[in-house]
């Protein structure tokens, strides 16, 4: 096995370094949507129309000669002409020039606008590009007498992902070695400690090599990678460790080594297998929703954590008989370190484990602990009530970049709305545009739009190719990303009397395709958590064989939802902490926070959830006393849990200190719910109603008895035992 897995390691590699290839900063289009609507009219019918905004501000500082003018136009000039789908024409550079003589008015900031033959979304590759062709970002574009700066809403979105890249560079160097200590400290063993990282590394990196196949067959979103990244170190690290647990616990109890490693891929082994089943179900109802950059995050989360579950499960185990003893032995250091605090401890009477005395203590009054706990996860989740999401890409990047001071000085010459026109198409819905009555309707369309509080000018008419369309460009008075600029296409598409029965209008550009995204995710929130919840149910039904336990745990994990998104609320809308670690807030949630922190917590809660009650059951199975299963899979897994979910919100807290406010998002809340989780829920609330329960935890209607599968976890320790002699023999 471990043949096959250095050949499937070393050939993925190059495929890894190329995973981004084929990536795309699109995929936010929505199918049948209005802006989509727009989009498609603008490619088929209006060939002279240009389908996406892009230009290029050039600030010339002070001391900036005539000669660094030209040298910066010149340089705009071959770049353009080195990328696909993008130029600058004769006209705009000869006005450019004219602009940009010293004395003149606005020669400190000059605007060429660029011809682009793609479409809004497709721009955001064109304007990456362009900006790495430009330099910008480097001491050649962005530093200087004249720097270069590139506006429109794909340059936003490409800046964005520019930004977004350095920071999952910079979250995994530190991740790792924060990762890398816990392992250190829970093992005692340099060996067994580099076991799980191991297995994290190569999850990552085989996961990009398919990544890199996926995409060259399907649309894909550049944040892919992202969500894979930041899944797939938490993920891999917490399932080998379930495992190597369990193997090294066996070793302790006297199991010989084959032994116990039969016994921890029967039990623990098992139990990965069905969390990895139910984490990827969580993410699998995120394809509900019919946007390319949501689905396309969560195929490259759901391959990661197929991956990780097979090294668990086949690379692990071959890593674990070559290391030998070292996987179960501390080091020489921690072996010292333990006998110098044993031999410092006074003699004291025996007393039970920390954990079976705090579960006994949870237990003699459950009710109280429900209470408490409850209210504690509800008080958190309050904020939640007032969640607001929208989208946008400027108020993400940080005071002082180079994007930012980019669309001010655009801003302050031409206006914040320039830059993303209000796209409207009319279509007449009998003969043509030039027809009179058709005609009388556009021109009080024209009117009505223009009357609008927020709209600066509406173009002249643009009439389609065959001339039963028109196209009306609106310049909204603010940016395109604002709320105000949002409500204005929502108000041009609640109703334009002046169209009559003469037209069907359309209204798009990229601030509709901001609110059709947003319109798509939020709608779609319910099917989603409908999707989660029953699937989910249905795997916990399989696995444990009750009935209530997997509709408690789905309570539960609702609870921790909760509760992380009224710390994001609290955060990034409210502004509580302003400042404080870095956050940002922005006034409102990122829109694909809500779904992903929504499959991803629920998901990986389950993972504790099946590692802790498959113990239960497997301890309920040998003694039937439910008290005494409850306080003894608690404690014996308990450590193992709290480690897991130490290193899970270490991994999700590297992302909150380096990300961008819609990756911080995410990251502060899967790593608040899986603290929570692993906490109140894990440690009061589910001993405390499994007490309340009794015997009804493990009720199960007859008719489903027959016909489940059953996994039998009171049977597979002595199973893989028994296979394990006979082997042997």
């Amino acid at each position: 096995m471990l043949v096959v897995w250095a050949v499937l390691f070393i050939a993925a590699l190059p495929f890894t370094a190329r995973q981004a290839d084929n990536l795309t900063g699109g995929g936010f289009a929505v199918p049948g949507s209005q802006s989509d609507a727009v989009q498609s009219a603008l490619e088929r019918d209006f060939d002279a129309t240009q389908r996406a905004k892009l230009g290029v501000v050039l600030i010339a500082h002070d001391g900036a000669t005539a000669a660094d003018r030209r040298a910066a136009l010149e340089r705009l000039r071959r770049a353009a002409a080195r990328v696909d789908h993008v130029a600058v024409t004769p006209q705009a550079l000869a006005q450019a020039r004219s602009a940009s003589r010293p004395g003149d008015s606005g020669a400190r900031t000059v605007i060429v606008p660029l011809r682009v033959d793609v479409n809004e979304w497709k721009a955001i590759d064109t304007a990456a590009d362009l900006r790495a062709a430009l330099g910008i970002g480097t001491p050649t574009g962005s530093e200087g007498a004249v720097t270069t700066h590139l506006i429109g809403q794909g340059a936003l979105w490409a800046g964005l992902q520019e930004v977004s890249k350095k920071d999952l560079a910079t979250a995994e160097s530190v991740g790792f070695p924060i990762v890398a200590l816990i392992l250190l400290a829970v093992f005692g063993s340099l060996a067994a400690a580099a076991l799980p990282l191991a297995l994290g590394a190569v999850s990552v990196l085989v996961t990009g090599a398919l990544i890199y196949f996926v995409s060259r067959s399907m649309e894909m979103s550049v944040f892919t990678t992202n969500m894979a990244s930041m899944i797939g170190i938490g993920v891999a690290v917490d399932y080998s460790l379930f495992v190597l647990a369990r193997y090294r616990e066996e070793i302790a109890a006297g199991r010989a080594p084959d032994e116990a490693r039969g016994i921890a891929l029967a039990t623990s082994g098992i139990a990965v297998l069905f969390s990895g089943l139910t984490v990827i179900t969580s993410l699998a109802g995120l394809l509900l929703v019919d946007t390319t950059a949501l689905r396309s995050m969560a195929l490259g989360a759901i391959l990661v954590v197929a991956v990780s579950v097979l090294t668990a499960s086949t690379l692990l185990p071959a890593l674990i008989s070559l290391l030998g003893r070292r996987a179960y032995e501390p080091g020489r250091l921690f072996g010292r370190l333990a006998s110098a605090v044993r031999s410092r401890r006074s003699p004291r009477a025996p007393r039970a484990p920390f954990w079976e005395r705090w579960t006994a203590r949870v237990m003699r009054r459950p009710v109280v602990a429900i209470v408490a706990a409850g209210s504690v996860l509800l008080a958190l989740a309050v904020p939640a009530l007032s969640l607001k999401t929208a989208d946008g890409a400027l108020d993400q990047f940080p005071a002082g970049h180079e994007t930012r001071a980019g669309f001010a000085a655009a801003a302050a010459q031409a206006g914040p709305g320039a830059t993303a026109p209000v796209i409207v198409v009319a279509r007449a819905r009998d003969g043509q545009i030039g027809e009179a009555a058709n005609a009388a309707a556009v021109r009080s369309l024209r009117s009505a739009i223009a009357r609008d509080r927020e709209v600066v000018s509406v173009a002249a008419p643009v009439v389609s190719n065959r001339g039963d369309a028109v196209l009306l460009a609106a310049t909204p008075r603010r940016a395109g990303e604002a709320p105000q600029t949002k409500a204005l296409v929502e108000r041009l598409r609640g109703g334009l009397p002046a169209a009559g029965e003469r037209l069907h209008v359309d209204v798009g550009g990229s601030t509709g395709g901001l609110v059709d995204f947003n319109d798509k995710v939020s709608g779609s929130m319910w099917m989603i958590v409908l999707f989660v919840l029953s699937l989910s149910y249905v795997v916990l039904l399989v696995l444990l064989r009750s009935a209530l336990l997997p509709l408690k745990a789905v309570v539960m994990n609702l609870l921790s939802v909760g509760a992380a998104y009224g710390v994001i609320v609290a955060v990034f809308q409210w502004g509580w902490v302003d400042g404080l670690f870095g956050f940002q807030s922005l006034g409102r949630i990122d829109t694909v926070t809500p779904p992903l922190v929504l499959a991803v917590v629920f998901g990986l809660s389950m993972d504790y959830e099946v590692f802790l009650l498959s113990r239960i059951r497997e301890r309920f199975a040998a003694s039937g006393d439910t008290l005494d299963a409850v306080a003894g899979g608690l404690s014996s897994s308990a450590r193992t849990i709290t480690s897991a979910a130490l290193i899970m919100v270490a991994v999700f807290a590297t992302f909150v200190a380096t990300g961008v406010p819609s990756i911080q998002q995410i990251g502060l809340g899967t790593a608040v719910a899986i603290a929570v989780d692993a906490t109140i829920v894990r440690l009061v609330l589910v001993p405390a109603t499994m007490a309340v329960l009794g015997r009804w935890n493990w009720w199960l209607p007859r008719p489903l008895e027959r016909v489940l599968p059953r996994a039998d976890f009171d049977r597979l320790p002595a199973a893989a035992a028994a296979a394990t002699a006979a082997s042997q023999a």
